[in-house]
């Protein structure tokens, strides 16, 4: 009779950084794996430790322990500790996908400095889990994935139901939207179904007894899978004495200490045909509703929106400017990995999300000025190398030439600010103070400029100030250079400015008296409440400050917009809770003050000054029932009666050639336990929304699933999301604002701006007052009408993820250069607007790299090259794959185009 094999995997869920702060988990991680080296020395019959799927628990301990390299080194080359896929479990749905791209990379060179990397992706804890994990897998090399969340095992004996995101077993096919397919197992009895197994015999027969038919209950094979530890949990040192025992008392098993690759061996080779399909991210949305974990979208919204910025200057900036203006022999390889180890460090799934105690989350802002530090300091090099090459030359002597860069991929018409330097005063040629004063008289002077490209023609734009400053030059080859110097502020208006591009333009001395280089008699703004260009009319009430916008394109009037909603928090760092008594209030109770801030023929911007009278707090109630450890569920709070305002102070801008309608708030938070949402109502009839995800633009039900009881339906956005049926549609874009909810009544997008909460949650009380989130806030997101096309669609979604991208800018002087006044550096001929490109950098060997996706669920034909030349694509590691770079771009699919070296410019 052939014996069910019990493979037993010891491990420890490692987050790094948590209810504890970093430093405390690390001391008890060097214990942790002290531990484990001593018992693979000791005992031979100890397989391995699995190291939580995460590289990076290898550098944190040798940081303490660096005089036992050695020993880690030959334990991991051994087999005797098994590390990767990734260097950190991070969050699935808060990162970019460049970040995840850089989880698999980094995980993967870590492991394999020391080792075998272990093949299986890994994702025990994570708040749900992304669709395009199976192709993202498959890219990176993999084609199995554990994993805790997101799907209900109905084992043998159950009926399943018809429900989407349910498997007979703990073993599953997992298809992503684009068809790739990977094997799934899941830890249907958690990630410590084998944890603490007993050496007594009458205590291990009652524990293998009941753990046995438990894990037999889901498994679809007789390899059966138990998961020997937990959360921060000591290596079980008995292990082999607590195996040595149930082998004696379970005969018709055997029980093997083992590890994931030898257990997903045995499985593939005896899956049945009859395996569960599971399609798409799995988020469990066929539950209660209440353990999703999904509001750590909005807890902390500081972090996310820092996260955003620094990735856009690692990504977009620094990586990108480095990859295709410097040398390939001076590609910042190592600094950039630097930069990313750091910033993986606060994409942890405990971490991004805003779910742990106020030290981590001050650690993660400062790791954050770590990060925006090196990127800038790339970002700089690699503009001024950019600015070497070009030809400025074809300029007049009298003039100052800068150069304006999109690194967006959309082309961009609008109103741009830049700062021109015009000159400076060294330190060698005057004291401080008299330089100072010498550029301070030269900003009094009048000066006057216009503004010009590389034919000489004038460029519609002014100066609007000048700044007087201190800098100081920091060549690699001498000594400092101070100076106090002159700045202009100029803004330009561009129109149809390419993707990937520069343009060099230049200040002239004009004998004009006046600033504006051409006179400007239209305006945006009527009636000092009303926004207009040809694109949408935009009407803001002056009884209680919501929009009512009108689309020329279509004639469809959107009313009752951008309304601010107030109400109570009784919940938690993971879980938002409204207060029992309801209580909701609205920027509309009040008349607001309306101000015009800017009013031009290429740019109108109102204030809308909202104030909302809200409680200060949540009533004395809710202190007990944090401390008490009482579930949100069986919370009673309610919000207090203490009074305070609210005062919203919103930025609604126009351009005259863009159809993005832009909002920045900006707000003081005294209050605590509330929640601050901003509303959209559509009237759209449709069942779905469309959002953007990592690597995909995942379509989603408006309403949850019958079983669900929580009284909302939150979810998690990369930079848009979207509304539309037949007539048109609404995308509303965000800067580092991550839940949205679609609201059954009018179909309204809210978007949240704010949640403020005093605990951490989940297994017992953890003050967390900082998360309560008090003082200056702000918010920025932009609205894009569309009509019913599905190409003026994608365009919108295109701009929305551009949308908080800025231009960058240099000052440079008249030279010769190699490269013309304006160019590109990447052509992307994508006529449907399908093709987003995520990333651009470098690869290990120097060739270039172009990452992105299909937004769209239809094939498009695609062309993208660099220097006039067509890549090969490859995956995650810059290995070959079998598609060709000519192929239609497939439906949801990813894609990596690598280009040779001497293509480039």
């Amino acid at each position: 009779m052939k014996l069910k094999k019990v493979y037993v995997i010891s491990h420890s869920h490692w987050d790094r950084e948590w209810y504890l702060p970093f430093e405390k988990h690390r001391l008890r991680l060097v214990k942790l794996l002290d531990d484990v080296l001593d018992l693979i020395d000791k005992d031979p019959e100890f397989n391995s430790f699995q190291l939580d799927g995460q590289a990076i628990i290898i550098d944190d301990y040798l940081a303490i322990r660096p005089e036992n390299e050695a020993r880690i080194r030959t334990a991991i080359a051994n087999g005797k500790m098994r590390v990767g896929p990734f260097y950190v479990l991070q969050d699935d749905f808060l990162i970019s996908p460049e970040a995840h791209v850089k989880d698999f990379q980094i995980g993967r060179a870590t492991a394999e400095k020391y080792g075998q990397m272990m093949g299986i992706g890994y994702f025990p804890d994570t708040f749900g889990n992304m669709g395009q994990t199976p192709q993202m897998l498959r890219l990176a090399g993999l084609d199995a994935v554990a994993f805790g969340r997101g799907v209900k095992p109905t084992g043998l004996n159950n009926q399943i139901a018809e429900g989407a995101f349910e498997s007979a077993y703990s073993e599953m096919n997992w298809r992503g939207p684009d068809n790739s397919q990977v094997l799934g197992i899941l830890f249907a009895n958690w990630y410590s179904n084998g944890n603490e197994i007993p050496v007594d015999r009458e205590a291990a027969k009652k524990y293998w007894t009941e753990k046995l038919a438990d894990v037999e209950k889901y498994a679809s094979t007789d390899n059966l899978l138990m998961m020997n530890g937990v959360d921060h949990q000591p290596v079980q040192k008995d292990i082999s004495q607590a195996l040595a025992v149930a082998r004696e008392l379970f005969p018709d098993y055997e029980f093997i200490h083992s590890n994931f690759d030898d257990y997903l061996a045995a499985v593939k080779a005896d899956l049945p045909e009859d395996l569960s399909e599971i399609n798409g991210e799995l988020t469990s949305q066929e539950t209660d509703g209440w353990y999703t974990l999904t509001n750590t979208a909005s807890s902390r919204i500081y972090l996310k929106q820092k996260n955003a910025e620094v990735q856009r200057q690692l990504i977009d900036e620094a990586t990108q400017l480095a990859a295709v203006a410097l040398p390939k022999a001076d590609y910042p390889r190592d600094q950039l990995t630097y930069a990313w180890k750091l910033l993986l460090q606060n994409d942890i799934h405990d971490s991004i999300t805003g779910c742990s105690i106020d030290p981590v989350h001050r650690e993660m802002m400062s790791r954050f000025e770590k990060v925006s530090a090196v990127a800038e300091s790339i970002r700089d090099e690699a503009m001024s190398a950019l600015a070497s090459q070009i030809k400025t030359a074809v300029f007049p002597e009298d003039t100052q030439p800068f150069i304006v860069v999109n690194p967006s991929g959309v082309a961009k018409s609008g109103v741009i600010t830049v700062e021109v330097e015009l000159e400076r005063a060294l330190f060698k040629d005057g004291r401080p103070d008299a330089q100072y004063a010498k550029m301070a008289l030269a900003a009094q002077e009048n000066r006057y400029y216009r503004i010009i490209d590389a034919n000489g023609q004038s460029v519609e734009g002014r100066v609007v100030n000048y700044t007087t400053r201190f800098g100081a030059d920091l060549p690699t080859d001498r000594f400092r250079v101070p100076y106090i110097a002159l700045y202009a502020q100029v803004e330009v208006d561009v129109k149809d400015f390419a993707a990937f591009s520069w343009q060099t333009f230049a200040l002239q001395p004009s004998e004009q008296p006046r600033l504006y280089s051409d006179q400007l008699t239209t305006s945006l703004i009527t009636e000092g409440h009303i926004l207009e260009n040809k694109f949408i009319k935009v009407d803001v009430s002056q009884q209680d400050g919501s929009l009512t916008i009108l689309d020329h394109r279509t004639n469809h009037v959107y009313e009752r917009q951008a309304i601010f909603e107030d109400s109570g928090d009784m919940g938690n760092e993971y879980i938002y809770k409204e207060t029992a008594d309801k209580l909701r209030i609205y920027s509309t109770d009040q008349a607001p003050v309306i101000r015009v801030k800017e009013d031009s023929a290429n740019r109108g911007t109102l204030e809308v000054i909202s104030t909302l009278r809200i409680p200060k707090t949540a009533d004395a109630q809710l202190a007990y029932e944090t401390q008490a450890v009482i579930d949100i569920t069986h919370r009673q709070a309610t919000r207090g009666s203490e009074m305070i305002d609210l005062q919203l102070h919103t930025l609604i801008t126009l351009e005259a050639d863009q159809p993005l309608l832009k909002f920045n708030v900006s707000y003081d938070n005294q209050a605590k336990d509330h929640r601050l949402r901003v509303l959209f109502p559509t009237k759209f009839a449709t069942t779905t929304n469309q959002a953007e995800s990592v690597f995909e633009v995942v379509q989603r039900p408006n309403l949850p699933e019958p079983q669900w009881q929580n009284e909302t339906n939150p979810q998690r956005q990369q930079s848009f999301v979207n509304l539309h049926d037949d007539f048109g549609g609404i995308t509303v874009a965000n800067d580092g604002l991550n839940e949205y909810e679609i609201l059954p009544e009018n179909k309204t997008i809210a978007l949240t701006l704010l949640r403020s909460v005093g605990e951490l949650g989940d297994w017992g009380y953890f003050a967390t007052p900082e998360a309560q989130c008090q003082g200056r806030q702000h918010a920025s997101f932009a609205l894009r009408l569309h009509d019913e096309t599905a190409a003026d669609r994608l365009k919108s979604y295109q701009e929305a993820r551009a949308f908080a991208m800025p231009f960058l800018s240099q000052t440079v002087a008249r030279h010769d250069g190699a490269r013309n006044s304006a160019g590109t550096w990447l052509t992307v001929k994508d006529p449907a607007h399908a093709f987003a490109v995520t990333g651009v950098e470098r690869d290990q060997v120097g060739e270039l790299v172009v990452r992105g996706y299909n937004l769209d669920q239809t094939s498009h034909e695609l062309t993208v090259q660099a220097a006039g030349k067509t890549g090969e694509l490859v995956d995650f590691l810059s290995h070959q794959v079998a598609t060709s770079s000519n192929d239609p771009l497939q439906p949801a699919e990813i894609r990596n185009y690598r280009f040779k070296a001497e293509t480039l410019i």
